[in-house]
């Protein structure tokens, strides 16, 4: 596919010097523990909507947008104003958990926007900055309001990176979680994919909880995403999330939404949870509401509110600019149906890229909703396990894709029968293709081609091998076209060239094997 860019800027040497001085300085001062700098070595200076300006003068399509916290984009006028009306006004910018206008104004439209089943009778909890804070606060409310400690979680779940949001998330050791399957169709846990695997991860769901001798005892709540975001852009499946709904409730068990990413429109509803129809007893809002800004709440059942006063706090809670920013933001999704939008961008975007497995033999699935999109990359010329014993090598082009399945692409073994619903009788899924191993480094390496070409992509999913495309709400079509030339045109690269970067040991590593102050060789381009 043709590039869709202007004529590149060419830098000055000043700039170039100054630009690369920079990011020596991050990698001799900051903590080991940096990641985006990592695999993006740019100096952000200037920012406008989706368009990024570096120190060195060169231009980018921003696709990772705060991961995911810009809706609006950089720097959107209703935003920059709200921030302005309050600096302004004189009004107190700390005021810990006080009442003032600013966040009447913010929690009046928050409740606006909600799903009607929890607006009705919601409470509010204002936490500390980070989403990772407010599941934490979730996880303390839904043990206090049941007196009970352990908690039900998913595989390849993300919630944050304080310890009780760690715990609750994919890779964490030792704790009290009792990890769940999260369906989904080409990793499928049950080598079935489709409405067969979600019925099989729900009923293995309800067999934990009911079954005496499963060492899982009655949980406190169980913390869910309606679309796994750092777990490699997987959409929960709607009617296994109603059933969720359906399992906890009926075991007076408080479901909690995680919407820190898929919040405000981000999926082509206002809340993910809407997708599928389902009311939370607990949401958890951090990224997109704060209009740029730290901010983060949980929002809740009023049954669920037994803390006694103190019970949870956080200084930075009171953070009347990010209130402003975030009522903005809120209202300015709601009234320019932004998340309407990008269901239908989102759409035309996945159909622009589900050829692409079609045409590159790395790219195995292309999949999201709305504005969260993914394109899963593996090596199409490693051996995989065939079900009867044996090592296959994968011939070019057999990677599944959720078109090819469609279609009824032969699969590589049989898949078991699953029992239907009741009086229905057993259910023989369709075909289901073994997977490829997960290519990291060449995802970091179309990672790299993309930054070449002027693009900001992230790196998700369990082995840091989906491409993540994470778009202000506000993308053009003509930025969209643009985006997507570059995505295929680097993928193009990538694969012709074979490139390797040292495999990264977690997706938030991805960018490791670029040291953050060597200075870039990329060819400049503009957005």
């Amino acid at each position: 596919m043709a590039l869709t860019q202007l004529p590149p800027p060419v830098p000055s040497a000043g700039a170039q010097a100054g630009h690369e001085g920079i990011l020596r300085r991050q990698s001799a001062r900051e903590s080991a523990a940096r990641t985006y700098a990592r695999s993006l070595p740019i100096v952000p200076v200037r920012a406008r909507g989706m368009t990024i300006e570096g120190a060195d003068g060169r231009r980018y399509l921003d696709c990772l947008s705060g991961a995911g916290t810009l809706a609006l984009g950089h720097n959107h006028p209703v935003v920059l104003e709200a921030i302005r009306s309050v600096l302004d006004s004189g009004a107190p910018l700390h005021v810990l958990d006080l009442a003032t206008p600013v966040k009447d104004d913010f929690t009046s439209e928050l409740f606006a926007t909600l799903p009607p089943g929890l607006a009705e009778s919601a409470r509010i909890q204002f936490c500390g900055p980070a989403g990772t804070d407010a599941v934490e606060a979730a996880l303390k409310l839904v043990r206090t309001a049941t007196g009970r400690e352990g908690l039900l979680a998913f595989t390849g779940a993300y919630h944050g990176m304080t310890s009780g949001a760690l715990a609750v998330s994919g890779g964490a050791p030792n704790v009290r979680v009792t990890r769940l399957p999260f369906p989904q169709d080409y990793r499928c846990p049950h080598a079935t994919g489709g409405e067969a695997g979600e019925r099989l991860a729900a009923r293995w769901t309800e067999s934990l909880l009911d079954d005496p001798g499963s060492g899982v005892p009655a949980p406190a709540g169980m913390i869910v995403e309606p679309v796994q975001g750092e777990g490699g852009v997987l959409p929960a499946p709607g009617g296994w999330l109603r059933r969720m709904r359906e399992i906890t409730a009926a075991r007076g068990i408080p479901l909690i939404a995680d919407e820190v990413q898929t919040g405000v429109g981000r999926t082509g509803a206002f809340w993910g949870v809407e997708h599928s129809g389902i009311v939370p007893d607990v949401m958890v809002l951090s990224k997109a509401i704060g209009g740029s800004l730290p901010l983060a709440v949980i929002v809740y059942r009023d049954e669920l509110d037994v803390w006694r006063p103190g019970d949870h706090a956080g200084t930075f809670r009171g953070n009347q600019l990010a209130m402003a920013a975030g009522t903005a933001t809120l209202r300015y999704v709601r009234e320019n149906a932004l998340a309407e939008r990008a269901a239908a961008l989102g759409e035309r975007m996945l159909d622009r890229l589900r050829p692409l497995a079609a045409d590159h033999a790395c790219v195995a699935e292309v999949r999201g909703r709305g504005l969260m999109l993914g394109v899963e990359i593996v090596d199409p010329e490693a051996a995989v396990p065939d079900p009867a014993g044996a090592v296959a090598p994968c011939a070019s082009g057999s990677v599944a894709s959720d078109t090819s399945r469609a279609s009824g692409s032969a699969p590589t073994g049989s898949a078991p029968t699953v029992p239907g619903p009741p009086g229905a009788g057993p259910t023989v899924p369709g075909p289901w293709t073994e997977p490829l191993p997960a290519a990291p480094a060449l995802a970091a390496a179309v990672q790299q081609e993309c930054l070449r070409r002027g693009l900001i992509v992230e790196l998700g999913g369990r082995h840091a091998s989906v491409v993540r495309l994470l778009p202000p709400l506000t993308i053009t079509d003509e930025q969209a076209e643009a985006v997507l030339d570059r995505l295929a045109d680097a993928i193009a690269a990538a694969s012709r060239t074979g490139r390797r970067i040292p495999t990264p040991r977690t997706p938030k590593e991805a960018g490791a094997a670029t040291p953050a102050g060597t200075p870039s060789t990329r060819a400049p381009h503009t957005a």
